[in-house]
Parts: C-alpha cells; structure tokens; sequence
C-alpha cells in the first residue's frame, strides 16, 4: 500500500527542507506537515499542487498513483527541447539489432553534440 506520508518526507528531506521550510513555502505550520507526513492529515488538492511544484514531481508520482519523477524543461530552448522529445522517442522505440547507430540516432546524437558545444562556445 502507498504510504503518502513517507513519500513526502522523502521529498522534503531530498530538498534539504524541514518541517518548516515547507510549511512556509505552502503556508502551513510545521505541526500540519508532520500531520501530512504520519498520515494523520490529508492535504487538499491545491497544497498537493504546491507541493508538487515545489518538488518539481508530478501531482500523479506525489500521490503515488506514478513512479516516475518528473524532469522540468523549462529553460530550455526549443530546439533544445525537441532533442529532448527526440531522445524519449529512441529509448521507448522498440530495440532494432543491427550493428552501429541507426541515421535517427546519429542524426539524435548530432543535436545533443551541437547543444552542448554551444554550452561551451
């Protein structure tokens, strides 16, 4: 069963933040966050939202309904953020067994090495 309550201390303790650094940033005491985190409390959706934020998770990973943390990004560019998209795509793809990189993933590999010389330059 999920324990909502050790994720979010788990968050929290990841973000190097006490108890009441996170009650201020959600305005709420410190008392109320160790609620949430025993599970005594249940936080309403719009502080599960600020929390999420805050964790930079997905509301569905915070609740546990998905276990895959979430990867913000903002801040980059967009030609940045196709590579992105690109590089997703090629690692959910089906396996292919040929020897060498396939044109899509040189040409994949071709964009992250362009981005990052720009870093760079």
């Amino acid at each position: 069963m999920f324990d909502f309550g050790m994720r979010l201390q788990q968050l929290r303790m990841s973000h190097n933040m006490s108890l009441a650094d996170l009650g201020k940033k959600i305005n709420r005491s410190k008392s109320v966050i160790c609620g949430y985190e025993n599970n005594y409390k249940t936080p309403p959706l719009e502080v599960l939202v600020q929390m999420a934020v805050i964790f930079n998770v997905s509301l569905d990973y915070l609740v546990g309904i998905d276990k895959n943390e979430m990867v913000s990004i903002s801040g980059l560019t967009d030609e940045q953020k196709e590579t992105i998209h690109s590089l997703i795509h090629e690692f959910k793809s089906p396996a292919v067994s040929y020897p060498g990189l396939s044109e899509n993933q040189q040409a994949i590999l071709n964009k992250v090495l362009i981005e990052l010389n720009k870093k760079h330059s």
